[in-house]
């Protein structure tokens, strides 16, 4: 069985060699035909310069003027004296008559030819001639009367082929010595450019590389992370199918600059940057991302930038309701502190035999933590949503904040869209406390949920200090807040332990805007939040959340 040859370099050197060596042996072969050709035409000339020195002695017009025999022998050894000084195989005289009067074989001497006698014309003909004497190079040239310069016969000569060949052999071995170098030197290029491709390979073979590339491709198409190579340039030279989905990338981005795919945004920005982007969050309108962008470096050089995108928007969803389910924890664990508290207030108010003090405190127990409550199972029948609302208002007692149920709510036990709403609700609540902590009492966040056949309604409202005019453009942007000791994470790097701060807002951006909702701010004595999401089955027709405000 033969053996297979794996070596890329091996296969770059033989393949040169054997291309020089096809090449080099078909221009070799050329050459010797077309200097043979050259050579006989050469010897034709010859052949036809001794003819005409031949035609043109005086002896021999004069023996053909005269049509008889009797000068034959010195015709015959005029021509024998010319073969021999010049080398020629023959010198041939014949008359118009077609009879020889010289020939290398006095035999043939008065006897005619059997062709016509070619130069009757007057010119010289010339060609290759295979005669008696072997094949020559021969040229027939046309013998005037010194008076009339009629044609009265012409003299053919013949030089041998193998006097051809010979001249042909003394020259090709100089021609073969400039090939053999050519080849050489070919050989060498050759060797040194299969061990360059090596080096720029980094060493690898054919089938290594072929697998390195069947690898890739299977591991870059089939991570759940969306992966983007750019070069220094900022053209894009690797994305796999999940970076398309994510950032909604065109067909055919790759080879095109990032900016001119990638609508203006902070992950634009982000993405397109020189820094270095660890962790960075962004949402989008297809839901929450985590960036990272790594710069690459070879060799001290800059070579581009590698950037991952993890989808985020389950977990965060998750998040969510699990803070959902924490703030109902703690509103219930704070109830019982509470109770406990003050079931030893009236036990000792009992003990101490102070009734009507007893009486009094619990009727004021009665009359505000009861009404709360009494309030939210009126109209509140989602126990998920009536949890959060409980924990809220523990947290808001606590910050000195009065949290009010608007008389409006209604929202049944079974709500449409319960993991949104529970993200709205919580973002805006928060958002609302968060825009109160600086504001004089009394503080009031007033909360208003309407569930109607056709859509869902939430409406948070506080008493603060509103939304700035300056902030109003880029409320719902990723990362942006007015909070103060804040930090942008959008197009930045995220250092440890920073506050993920600027992302309430655009996360309740995001989940009315992939649901078809709208967001609303209106500013009077303070900010109010109205999201409107349709129910399922009934998308609206308003498009994109209006971004009108943020904190």
């Amino acid at each position: 069985m033969r053996r297979r040859i794996r070596r890329l370099s091996t296969l770059i050197l033989l393949a040169q060699v054997a291309i020089l060596s096809a090449s080099l042996l078909i221009g070799f072969v050329l050459f010797a035909v077309t200097a043979r050709a050259n050579l006989t035409s050469d010897y034709q000339d010859r052949a036809a310069d001794i003819a005409q020195t031949f035609a043109e002695m005086p002896a021999v017009q004069n023996c053909l003027s005269s049509g008889g025999s009797v000068c034959d022998d010195d015709v015959q050894q005029l021509a024998t004296a010319t073969e021999k000084r010049t080398g020629a195989a023959y010198v041939v005289v014949i008359d118009m008559d077609r009879v020889r009067h010289s020939h290398p074989n006095p035999a043939l001497i008065g006897k005619k030819v059997t062709e016509d006698v070619v130069a009757r014309d007057g010119k010289v003909h010339r060609a290759t001639d295979v005669g008696s004497t072997g094949t020559t190079a021969n040229a027939r040239v046309p013998v005037f009367d010194g008076s009339t310069d009629t044609v009265i016969g012409e003299v053919s000569v013949g030089i041998r082929e193998s006097s051809v060949a010979a001249e042909l052999l003394g020259q090709l071995p100089i021609y073969a010595t400039w090939i053999v170098l050519a080849f050489a030197i070919g050989t060498a290029v050759s060797f040194g450019l299969a061990a360059l491709l090596k080096r720029r390979t980094f060493g690898l073979e054919l089938d290594e590389i072929a697998r390195l590339l069947q690898e890739r491709e299977a591991t870059l198409h089939g991570i759940r992370e969306g992966v983007i190579a750019i070069d220094p340039s900022g053209r894009i030279t690797v994305v796999n199918d999940e970076a398309q989905r994510l950032l909604n990338l065109p067909e055919g981005a790759r080879g095109r600059r990032l900016d001119d795919v990638l609508v203006a945004s902070p992950i634009r920005d982000a993405l397109t940057g020189t820094t270095e982007v660890k962790d960075a969050i962004a949402v989008t309108d297809a839901g929450v991302l985590v960036l990272n962008r790594m710069p690459v470096t070879l060799a001290g050089r800059p070579h581009g930038a590698v950037l991952t995108l993890q989808d985020r928007t389950e977990v965060t969803g998750l998040t969510q309701e699990l803070d959902g389910e924490r703030s109902f924890a703690e509103s219930i664990r704070a109830q019982q502190h509470e109770f406990s508290n003050r079931m030893h207030a009236v036990a000792g108010l009992l003990e101490l035999g102070r009734t009507d003090e007893a009486l009094q405190y619990l009727n004021e127990i009665r009359g505000t933590s009861a009404d709360l409550d009494r309030t939210l199972r009126t109209h509140v029948g989602a126990p998920m949503i009536v949890g959060l609302l409980l924990g809220k208002a523990a947290e808001a007692n606590e910050r000195g904040i009065d949290l009010v149920i608007a008389p409006e709510t209604d929202l049944g036990s079974s709500p449409d869209r319960l993991q949104a709403l529970v993200t709205i609700l919580g973002n805006l609540i928060d958002n609302a406390f968060d825009a109160l902590s600086d504001s004089p009492a009394p503080r009031r966040v007033t909360v208003a949920i309407v569930e109607t056949t056709e859509s869902l309604t939430v409406r948070v409202a506080d008493n603060g200090p509103g939304v700035p005019d300056g902030s109003v453009p880029r409320i719902f942007e990723s990362g942006y807040t007015t909070k103060r000791g804040s930090r942008y994470l959008g197009t930045r790097s995220a250092t440890k332990g920073a506050r993920h701060s600027g992302l309430g807002l655009s996360l309740v951006h995001t989940t009315a805007s992939r649901l078809g909702g709208t967001v609303t701010l209106a500013s009077d004595a303070g900010a109010a939040f109205t999201v409107v999401i349709p129910r399922s089955g009934a998308r609206s027709t308003t498009g994109s959340p209006r971004q009108e405000g943020s904190r």
